[in-house]
Order: structure tokens, then sequence, then C-alpha cells
């Protein structure tokens, strides 16, 4: 039977400390939750924050099964996952630039909030950089001589996606606040969100297994 153990006690508080400054420090994820909530709303943002958290915990199954490293050690599946995740940034970029606003329409038209989770979830599942911090983070508080590495894997996962859903929905939340103040900008925001997904893809497509 597999060994299931939680990490000490010493170890989680340690852990959760370096990974609330880490999430002080706004990344990639934070970034398109911020553009998705300024342009669309809070609950678009909300939506997506959930969406991406999703995507958290199939790396977070990935890593506690070992597939994680598998992706990171062959070039080829890194490659793919990486350049998917690349190229539907960029064309979410791309689609938001092209669009254009009906001079004839009264209500604004938001996201599906069903559309922004799940594409929050691909987003962040074909990132490898999620891949690649979970590789390079997590196994710093794993105790080897405890035994059960995946299940410590598991739970330090799972704190650190209960930490990140708190702090990405308030920024969700801030972002959302100025969003009818934005949306006056229609134009400006829309080529800043373009701007903002193809820069995304860029850094996904120029990432590194080491």
């Amino acid at each position: 039977m597999v060994p299931v153990v939680f990490p000490d006690s010493t170890a989680l508080w340690l852990f959760s400390l370096a990974a609330l400054t880490l999430l002080a420090i706004p990344g990639p994820a934070v970034l398109y939750i911020v553009v998705q909530s300024a342009e669309q709303g809070r609950r678009v943002g909300l939506a997506s924050v959930a969406g991406i958290h999703l995507g958290t915990l199939v790396h977070i199954a990935a890593a506690s099964a070992g597939l994680s490293a598998l992706i990171v050690a062959s070039s080829l599946a890194f490659s793919v996952v990486k350049y998917a995740g690349a190229a539907y940034l960029v064309y979410l970029g791309i689609r938001k630039l092209l669009e254009r606003d009906s001079t004839t329409e009264v209500e604004e038209r938001r996201e599906p909030l069903r559309r922004a989770f799940v594409r929050g979830m691909v987003v962040n599942v074909l990132n490898p950089k999620t891949a690649l911090f979970f590789l390079a983070f997590l196994p710093q508080f794993v105790d080897t001589s405890r035994g059960g590495v995946w299940s410590q894997v598991l739970v330090l996962g799972l704190v650190l996606a209960g930490l990140g859903l708190v702090s990405d929905s308030l920024y969700a939340l801030a972002a959302g606040s100025v969003s009818g103040l934005l949306r006056r900008r229609r134009n400006a925001v829309r080529r800043g969100s373009a701007v903002v997904y193809v820069a995304l893809g860029a850094a996904a497509a120029l990432a590194k297994r080491s």
C-alpha cells in the first residue's frame, strides 16, 4: 500500500509564508485575471480565477503523479505543451485586436461565465511555467525521509492553490471595481488586452526547461 504522509507542521508553515510572498508578486496568471476583470467585470474575472485554479489542480495532480517531471524531462512533451499554450494566447490576442464595437449596440456584451471559466483553465493547463514552478518550488519543502512524497506534494500543492485562489480573487475584485471606467475607453482597453495576451504567449513560447 502506498503510504500517505503529510508535511510536518514546521514545513507547512514555512511553505505557506513562502507561498504568500511569491503570490504577492503578480505573475502572468494575475495579469490575465486583471485584464479579464477590468474589461469584462468582476463576475467574468472571478470565473477566470476559478478556471485558472482548476488548471492548477490539474498541475498538482500531475506533479503528485510525477507527470510534471516527465514533461519537463522530455524535450518533445515540453515543447508540445509550451507551443500549444503560446499559440492559444496569441490567438486570443489577435482575436481581441480584430474585435469591432457595434455603434448600434445598446448593452455591453460580456463573455459568458462558462467560456471565461474554460478559457482560464485552458490557459493555465497549457502553461509549462506552472509545471516548472511546482517542480522547482514544492520539493524544497518535502521531507523524503518521511516517505509518501506524492502525498506531501499533493498537500503542499492544495495549500498553494487555496492561497492563490484567495489572492487572485482579490485581484479580480480590485480590477473589476474600475471596469466601468475602463469600458468608457473600450478601444484602448481592447488593444491593451490584445498586447497583454500576445506578450503572455511570447513569454510562454520562450519558456525553457531549466
